[in-house]
């Protein structure tokens, strides 16, 4: 983010926190903070019209090498070949709107495996369009 706006890491890194907070509320007061919690959603998306097309995709974000060999091996995601943390997200395919994000798990855990542990509970009118890495 620093290279991206000329600015030094750390004032990156003040800016990036100054700024969640305010993202977070806008988020909130427009009612479009992804649900966190996998028994809600269901209830949460029952009667929005939006989310009948809907796509589960897992995300990786990349982070700092662990130190241990042990969170080394647990954070290596394998495939992309970077140490990772991982994500299950939930977005609609007309507004685009992410309606579900589970906990963060670490980046070797498969896509389904953080789908089957979070255990999301869907209303019956959602199209879940998924890719392979969904299947069992």
């Amino acid at each position: 983010m620093g290279e991206l706006f000329g600015m030094g890491q750390s004032q990156a890194n003040e800016w990036i926190h100054s700024l969640l907070s305010i993202l977070k509320q806008a988020l909130d007061d427009l009612g479009v903070v992804p649900e966190r919690d996998p028994r809600k959603f269901k209830r949460k998306e029952q009667d929005r019209k939006d989310s009948v097309d809907s796509i589960i995709a897992g995300t990786e974000r990349r982070r700092q090498r662990p130190k241990k060999a042990e969170k080394q091996a647990l954070h290596d995601s394998g495939k992309k070949k970077i140490h990772s943390d991982k994500n299950v997200v939930i977005a609609t395919a007309k507004k685009k709107r992410v309606s579900y994000l589970s906990q963060t798990y670490p980046g070797k855990t498969h896509d389904k495996k953080v789908a089957d542990t979070e255990n999301i509970s869907y209303p019956k009118h959602i199209r879940l369009h998924k890719d392979t890495g969904f299947q069992g």
